[in-house]
């Protein structure tokens, strides 16, 4: 925890490496200092095919799952410095977007906590 999802459309991959990409987001959201740098997980998921009414059809979103407990201007200032970083790679792109999902403590499990 935190998980940070980039989902983007496959032609973005030939503009910039996944690599590039993830390690973007990963700077940006460890600069915020609101997470401890090991524990930030960055994935990313190209789509081949998107179906939809936006044109163009090159996009990148980030979807940010995060233990509550973080404020809105938090929350708002951390989707806005990731924007910003995104839009600095791929200025060209209409859709550049981020939302954050706050996970409840409460029905949160993971391997760690068995005992």
């Amino acid at each position: 925890m935190p998980h940070f999802i980039i989902d983007c459309s496959e032609g973005l991959l030939k503009k910039q490496s996944p690599e590039k990409i993830m390690e973007t987001v990963f700077e940006t959201v460890n600069s915020s200092g609101l997470f401890h740098p090991e524990d930030i997980k960055v994935r990313i998921r190209p789509f081949h095919y998107a179906y939809g009414i936006f044109f163009p059809k090159e996009f990148i979103h980030v979807f940010a799952n995060i233990m509550e407990g973080r404020t809105i201007n938090q929350k708002n200032a951390l989707s806005q410095s990731v924007v910003a970083k995104l839009n600095g790679l791929f200025p060209e792109l209409a859709i550049v977007s981020m939302n954050i999902r706050d996970f409840e403590k409460n029905g949160y499990f993971n391997k760690k906590m068995l005992k």
